[in-house]
């Protein structure tokens, strides 16, 4: 009766054992294989984006390199369209959402994020012969106007919130929207703050206006599979580590302060 009662304490250890491996955290997989995969939509000025040497760089690139060095692991860049993040991350593909994502309601019902590295809100970049008739973002809401958004953003949801009765048009990257508002397709574009206050410095964007005042408060996180708090533990003791040494001021005045950047990407 003992011996039975310990080879089934014994498998029950060993099943215990498997399945804490089967389902290991993304971070204990990466430190696992020696690279931490993380999904990416490289469309989103100044956080991620293709410089014209084709490689992913930008605030949050560097953020997810300091992890990776962290980590003592290589960082491996699995560029998806934006609408693909959260199936990519539930298939597996990667083993972080590292794309300037905003933490939502309907995003927590499938996945867990971590803390905050950033608070943005949606501004609007507008046609100049709007100039005399819109002042905040309830002006637009007519049906005359015809807004744009890039697809499956939070852009998109704010527009479809506080513009319904507009006419809005979603595109598959921000680009494509603000080129809309410049060819005169569309009377607005709706996007995060930081991304429309630099699309204004090009050259070619320079005569749209801007609101500039956020009309939503939008933490930007880094997200995991539902469950695995291990690795939110860690990405947030990361994240408090490098808000202490003095790594993420670093960052943010490189991408957000300095303007040295802009010569190296097409966008």
């Amino acid at each position: 009766m003992i011996k039975r009662y310990l080879s089934m304490l014994l498998l029950g250890i060993v099943t215990l054992s498997h399945g804490y491996l089967a389902h290991a955290g993304a971070i204990d997989e990466a430190v696992r294989r020696g690279v931490l995969k993380v999904g990416t939509n490289p469309a989103y000025v100044p956080f991620e984006m293709i410089d014209k040497k084709g490689r992913i760089v930008g605030f949050e690139i560097d953020l997810l390199r300091e992890m990776s060095k962290a980590l003592g692991v290589k960082l491996e860049l699995v560029s998806v369209p934006y609408t693909e993040l959260i199936p990519g991350l539930l298939a597996s593909r990667f083993d972080l959402i590292g794309s300037g994502m905003t933490v939502t309601q309907e995003r927590n019902l499938t996945l867990n994020f971590s803390d905050s590295f950033i608070i943005v809100g949606q501004t609007v970049l507008l046609n100049p012969r709007l100039a005399d008739r819109v002042q905040s973002i309830e002006d637009l809401n007519e049906a005359g106007y015809r807004i744009v958004a890039a697809d499956g953003t939070t852009g998109e949801a704010a527009a479809k919130r506080f513009l319904g009765t507009a006419r809005l048009r979603s595109f598959p990257t921000p680009e494509e929207g603000v080129r809309q508002v410049v060819e005169g397709k569309a009377d607005a574009f709706v996007h995060d703050a930081p991304y429309n206050l630099i699309a204004i410095a090009k050259p070619q964007n320079s005569a749209l206006l801007v609101l500039e005042q956020p009309f939503t408060y939008e933490p930007l996180a880094f997200g995991v599979k539902k469950g695995d708090y291990d690795s939110l533990n860690w990405i947030n003791h990361f994240l408090n580590q490098v808000a202490q040494d003095g790594t993420y001021d670093r960052l943010h005045d490189k991408w957000f302060k300095d303007s040295d950047w802009m010569a190296e990407v097409d966008w």
